[in-house]
């Protein structure tokens, strides 16, 4: 499924401001201006950014800009999710986080916090990240009846390419049954369709080390499986006469 732009001049205005410069302000932005994080319990993270600050996290769809009763005209807070959270903290290192009377935590310290109140959050994490580290804007899916939705550019310029699912090889309570029947994978192929979105399933899979879990420090002991899943239209034919995919 090709990528479709908005406007006329969408592609030549994504062509001319690519994401990774703009990713790559963002990180001096913040380590400049030693950017801090709280965390509120275990769903979300507050920062506090200014003009220029909230201009790039817009640009690079990081969390969203929220009303205060601060009367700070220079300054905007945005809600990060967990997952913009980590990503800002401790891949690209431009974000300290602070999880309780402006103490901030190391990245072992912080995972351990998180993962006592969301077992899953590695395997999804790290397909987060997987995605972020290619320059694509990662938003949440949950609209979508999947974990996250895809885009190329800004949202103000191109419509997300692909719905994501994230899958892993976890067994017991915080394991994902998703595309696991028929009816499931058929019901998920019609919605992608109807929103017009490909559906990309990300398999989290441990290559290396033993079975204590994921953690921040070892992130390179799993890999990402990308499969894009279509479905067969029997109507459609390639050029060369055969059946085709829709």
């Amino acid at each position: 499924m090709s990528r479709i732009w908005k406007q006329r001049t969408a592609e030549a205005k994504a062509l001319a401001e690519p994401m990774s410069s703009t990713i790559a302000r963002l990180k001096t932005s913040l380590t400049e201006s030693d950017s801090q994080g709280l965390l509120l319990g275990c769903s979300s993270v507050l920062l506090a950014a200014n003009a220029d600050q909230t201009e790039l996290l817009i640009r690079t769809c990081f969390g969203r800009p929220i009303i205060t009763a601060e009367k700070d005209k220079h300054k905007q807070w945005f809600q990060l999710s967990l997952e913009e959270a980590l990503y800002l903290s401790s891949i690209m290192k431009c974000m300290k986080l602070v999880v309780r009377e402006n103490k901030s935590a190391n990245d072992e310290e912080l995972w351990c916090h998180l993962m006592s109140n969301n077992s899953n959050l590695p395997v999804v994490f790290k397909a987060y990240s997987h995605l972020r580290m290619k320059n694509w804007l990662v938003k949440s899916g949950s609209q979508y009846g999947v974990d996250f939705v895809a885009y190329r550019h800004h949202p103000s310029l191109v419509h997300a390419e692909y719905a994501v699912i994230v899958l892993s090889d976890k067994e017991g309570e915080g394991k994902n049954n998703r595309l696991n029947s028929w009816s499931d994978l058929h019901c998920t192929l019609r919605l992608c369709g109807g929103v017009v979105k490909t559906l990309l399933v990300l398999h989290v899979r441990r290559t290396k080390g033993n079975n204590d879990g994921l953690s921040i420090s070892r992130l390179d002991d799993y890999n990402v499986e990308e499969r894009v899943v279509s479905r067969w239209n029997p109507k459609k034919r390639s050029n060369e006469g055969g059946e085709g995919i829709e």
